[in-house]
């Protein structure tokens, strides 16, 4: 799953830099309202080195995407010690508890915006069908590794990891885009699924 990048302490690189400012006046100020001034704003070094790099706001946020997907394939584990099953859980709890509360709630709402950008820019779409891919060869594979195991049952797992997929961008999109909250009955229904025509009964 997309979670924001980590910037628990003061990066060193100049791009790391970058990315950091970027990520904090994404949050603040979201994709429209954003400006290379604001990220400058952010940054601890000279705003020219900005203006140095990239030539527009867009031509930045697409260095910051790629920043994200290799953060994500660096940070992402294949499974948990406790095995796939435990993993695929840890997979549910994250689909319907990533946003909820801030910061992830900024972080949430902005990388909805850069995805709605994809709808008609070819670089962004290109940037999420990549990092969707990505996030679905991971689920392919833990559930791969669930079925060796014997504790998944022999479902079609490109199947069953799209589905993954999709729930998983839809709640986001859900969770900040609407008042209506149907996630508690969503997760509920998901859960029965996972427990249900997933996991090996014991």
């Amino acid at each position: 799953m997309t979670h924001p990048p980590p910037f628990l302490e003061e990066p060193d690189d100049t791009r790391d830099a970058i990315m950091k400012a970027t990520y904090i006046a994404l949050c603040k100020h979201g994709y429209s309202d954003l400006t290379i001034q604001r990220i400058g704003d952010e940054f601890s070094k000279s705003k020219s080195l900005l203006y140095h790099h990239y030539d527009s706001k867009d031509d930045l946020l697409l260095d910051f995407l790629e920043f994200m997907l290799d953060q994500l394939e660096e940070q992402l584990p294949t499974y948990r010690e406790g095995g796939a099953d435990a993993h695929i859980e840890e997979i549910v709890d994250s689909t319907f508890s990533f946003g909820d509360g801030r910061p992830d709630t900024d972080f949430t709402q902005a990388l909805v915006e850069l995805r709605i950008q994809a709808a008609h820019d070819e670089d962004y779409r290109e940037y999420f069908t990549r990092s969707d891919q990505f996030v679905r060869k991971h689920i392919v594979h833990t559930i791969r590794s669930g079925i060796e195991q014997g504790v998944f049952q022999e479902v079609d797992p490109q199947e069953t990891a799209a589905l993954f997929q999709i729930v998983f961008s839809g709640t986001m999109t859900q969770r900040v885009t609407s008042n209506d909250d149907v996630f508690d009955d969503a997760r509920a229904e998901f859960e029965r699924y996972v427990r249900d025509c997933l996991l090996e009964a014991e």
